[in-house]
């Protein structure tokens, strides 16, 4: 399993939201290449970023930090927030995105992840973000009547590197992953699943890594951040 640090983005800044608020956000790092880094530095093999405003605007707003970023930390970087049309996704992976994240056009436009999926192979992943199993879109200030299981399996044929699963009621909570939901998710699909939303402790990892499914990462933020978890002993757990 791969860990994937999640840096969330808003205002220029990394931050954390509690359940999806973005009234309720702690501000991490006000320099969030230099926050990237430090989780290259502890050895990660990935990073997670999401442009928080661009999710509710509909298009990139931190592109900035981004680029600080991609420019900075030579790993694997995956983002999502904003991505709603080929020009978007097609800049990104321009300037040297692995893995652009499409979450609100999977419920609205389908056939726009099927053609960037088909037009870039293994750089396409969807991002189903559910309260309650059922999917939330545009920064999931919307409730939808769309079905976790259903959406995923929508995509099975299309060619996506994985689904990132969120449960919005655990995310920024430290509460634990919903970990019966997403072994659930990842063992009805044959689509990678990684899990997000409430990783807040080595043994959360353990029991993801556990849980029967063949999962494929996990994201975790706040926990990274308050140091309830050590990024080094994380990777350690999950290697083994």
């Amino acid at each position: 399993m791969i860990l994937y640090p999640a840096i969330d983005l808003k205002d220029g800044q990394a931050v954390r939201l509690l359940k999806g608020d973005m009234e309720k956000a702690t501000v991490f790092n006000d320099d969030p290449a230099a926050q990237a880094m430090e989780f290259v530095s502890a050895g990660c093999e990935w990073l997670h970023l999401v442009d928080l405003n661009g999710a509710f605007a509909g298009s990139p707003v931190n592109a900035a930090p981004v680029e600080a970023i991609l420019e900075r930390c030579k790993v694997p970087t995956q983002l999502g927030g904003g991505i709603r049309d080929m020009a978007t996704i097609e800049m990104w992976l321009s300037k040297g995105l692995s893995r652009v994240i499409l979450g609100t056009v999977a419920v609205e436009n389908p056939a726009l992840v099927r053609e960037a999926a088909k037009a870039f192979p293994s750089h396409v992943a969807v991002g189903i973000d559910a309260r309650n199993g059922f999917v939330a879109t545009k920064g999931w200030a919307t409730e939808t009547d769309v079905q976790v299981t259903d959406l995923a399996r929508s995509f099975e044929d299309a060619g996506v590197a994985a689904i990132i699963y969120t449960d919005i009621n655990r995310d920024g909570a430290m509460q634990g992953p919903n970990i019966e939901s997403t072994a659930a998710l990842a063992n009805a699909v044959s689509i990678p699943v990684i899990a997000s939303g409430g990783v807040s402790s080595i043994a959360d990892l353990q029991a993801l890594k556990a849980c029967g499914a063949p999962l494929d990462g996990a994201i975790s933020g706040r926990a990274l951040y308050d140091g309830a978890i050590d990024l080094a002993e994380a990777l350690a757990v999950l290697k083994a």
